[in-house]
């Protein structure tokens, strides 16, 4: 099954200027190292065959028939490895010398690209040699006996793999104003491959890497960049070798700087997922290029592997490194406060009621009402915190609840749902032993006619507290706790709520109060709402629904990428291989296109609430989905599955 995964490679070879039969044999092994690896393209840096600094070298005849002797051999040697191969080249035609990247597979040269741009700047002075392809009319050329394709107009297609057209530019293409891959991209091209010769100065290297995960943004492509190493000649600057792999603003691969050795680096991008990003994107669709392409079809090696060479994160919401996992909770905790703060200064309303329950979403909801308060200077009493204790609510929440409240100075009230709740039993006709979904609907629904009714009174705001899961899921009782006048929550999905919770404990509060907000994170998570003694949950939402990170991580591929059950199935093998069985994943995957298509009702109808990262589920936003969808197209692939 083809998931929409390409491997590729970049190679800086160990290089000895205009020593090309050293140099071919370079390529060559590196070549046969990346065949082993399962690479399906590899991309050399600029004049790889000669090497980049050869200077005036390049005037000489016996310099340039080397160089395309070495590049005969490295076509040849292409029939014995299949892997699509682009290595550069010096190619004298007509009198003119071009600074070409030559685009080989199963020994056949398939396309000729010449540099666009030629630095004459500081140290660069490549105009003195080359002549740029705006100066060329020249749509081929006759080379080892076959007429190839020639000019900067070119994009490979590879027939045999969906959504795979490469485009070329050479280093300084990418540093002009208006870089050809802009164009190519428009034109179709999903990976963009730089043969580049890169000097290094002082920070050099970050400005490099930003321009290539900013280019890629911009293209909604992979962009391959491999630039010249340490052997090029260091007479007056030095190369360091830094080429990088990105994928629509992501670095998924680099190499070390300064490695005399050779380097390779081989990574798998994501074609399905570049070309979902594109549909998506309205700027994308309506784009124009002034410039027509030739599109040359070429067979690429499909090959299918069991091991992926990328990072898949089971948790896709929270960053894996601590330092930016602490930026991200800084912002989205900002990014909500803020917006509650702006409804509140809209409304001049200046008392909010939120329902705190002593678990993870209502105490989030709380601090957030917090820093609302501090950011508009109000005093922290204009904020009504409710803890509604009923049938299922155990002593070790209902204390934290209060005790939160009290420790950051807002006004806290107890009102007991259970003698309300028994009376709509009786005025209903229910029997209150009959522990159904009548019996926990009718508990979430009191609180929020209290929560209400108690806003009314206090002219407040009622705070919503569920989560972004929780909407995904329908895990909510509708017009329940599924309802409010703002809620701040609605774009955080569970597995991050409890990270932004911590992240409150160590940076945004202290002592006792930190005490309590980690004792809140380290909770099982629970409705409360079956009969408990009062000491123990007996209620373990995780048990009934499943695991909120594999929801998390289903919710993400599904909303944000598009992916198909196969895919995400095949991605979360990936990334818990060794916690979760397949038969598990498919257990929960089936749960989760069930309900996330049965409960789009609920979502048609939520309440205001902040956008905080790239999946939302508001039918204002990024979301609109028809409430009665079939699902059976998906709860069939993964039947199938």
């Amino acid at each position: 099954m083809n998931l929409g995964f390409l491997r590729v490679s970049i190679c800086v070879p160990e290089l000895k200027i205009a020593d090309v039969t050293f140099n071919t044999n370079e390529i060559q092994n590196s070549l046969a190292k990346c065949a082993e690896l399962g690479s399906s393209l590899v991309l050399f840096p600029e004049l790889s065959i000669t090497g980049y600094s050869c200077a005036d070298l390049f005037y000489q005849s016996s310099l340039l028939r080397a160089s395309m002797d070495g590049l005969n051999k490295v076509v040849k040697f292409t029939e014995r490895h299949s892997t699509a191969t682009i290595v550069g080249a010096p190619l004298e035609i007509c009198g003119r010398i071009y600074n070409c990247a030559f685009f080989i597979h199963s020994g056949e040269l398939v396309g000729i690209v010449p540099k666009t741009y030629l630095p004459a700047t500081n140290e660069f002075y490549e105009e003195r040699w080359f002549t740029s392809a705006h100066y060329s009319s020249l749509k081929e050329v006759v080379l080892f006996n076959k007429t190839v394709p020639f000019g900067n107009d070119l994009i490979f297609e590879a027939q045999n793999i969906s959504h795979c057209k490469i485009g070329i530019e050479i280093c300084e293409d990418v540093w002009t104003v208006q870089p050809p891959s802009g164009e190519m991209a428009i034109q179709g091209a999903t990976v963009i491959c730089n043969p580049s010769a890169s000097n290094e100065l002082l920070g050099k290297s970050d400005y490099r890497r930003e321009l290539i995960k900013q280019q890629s943004a911009r293209c909604l492509a992979a962009y391959l960049y491999s630039s010249s190493g340490p052997n090029e000649s260091t007479t007056d600057v030095v190369y360091s070798g830094h080429s990088i792999i990105a994928e629509n603003g992501l670095v998924l691969k680099e190499t070390d700087l300064f490695q005399f050795e050779t380097q390779i680096i081989t990574t798998d991008i994501d074609l399905d997922k570049l070309i979902n990003e594109r549909i998506r994107n309205s700027s994308f669709s309506t784009s124009s290029s002034q410039k027509k392409f030739r599109v040359i079809s070429c067979l690429l090696p499909e090959k299918q592997h069991t091991n992926l060479l990328r990072v898949v994160s089971g948790n896709p919401f929270v960053p894996s490194n601590k330092a930016k996992r602490a930026e991200h909770c800084k912002e989205i905790f900002s990014i909500q406060a803020t917006a509650l703060a702006k409804r509140l200064k809209h409304t001049q309303i200046r008392n909010v009621v939120i329902g705190v329950s002593g678990g993870l979403d209502s105490t989030l909801a709380l601090l957030v009402c917090i820093k609302s308060y501090d950011i508009l200077g109000l005093p922290h009493d204009g904020i009504l915190a409710i803890t509604m204790p009923g049938f299922g609510t155990t002593t070790r929440t209902k204390s934290n609840a209060s005790s939160l409240a009290e420790l950051l100075g807002t006004k806290l009230e107890t009102i007991s749902i259970s003698e309300a709740v028994r009376l709509h039993f009786r005025d209903i006709g229910h029997d209150e032993n009959i522990h159904d979904i009548t019996y926990e609907n009718s508990q979430a629904r009191e609180r929020t006619q209290i929560l209400m009714d108690m806003s009314n009174k206090v002219n407040g705001l009622v705070i919503g507290t569920g989560d972004l899961s929780e909407l995904a899921l329908g895990w909510c009782t509708y017009n329940g706790d599924h309802m409010s006048m703002y809620n701040v929550n609605s774009g955080v999905p569970k597995t991050l709520v409890r990270y932004l919770v911590e992240w409150c404990a160590e940076n945004e509060f202290t002592g006792d109060i930190s005490k309590v907000l980690k004792d809140i994170s380290a909770t099982p998570i629970s409705p409360e709402l079956l009969p408990s003694d009062g000491t123990t949950i007996s209620q373990h939402t995780e048990k009934t629904i499943g695991p909120y990170e594999l929801h998390d991580f289903f919710l993400f591929y599904v909303v944000r990428h598009q992916f198909t059950p196969a895919k995400i199935l095949y991605l979360a093998e990936q990334a818990y291989s060794g916690t979760y069985s397949k038969a598990e994943i498919l257990k929960w995957l089936r749960l989760f296109y069930h309900r996330f298509f049965q409960n789009q009702f609920k979502r048609s109808a939520i309440p205001d609430g902040p956008k905080v990262g790239s999946v939302a589920l508001s039918p204002r936003g990024d979301w609109r989905m028809p409430s009665d969808a079939a699902a059976n197209l998906w709860l069939q692939e993964v039947e199938n599955l």
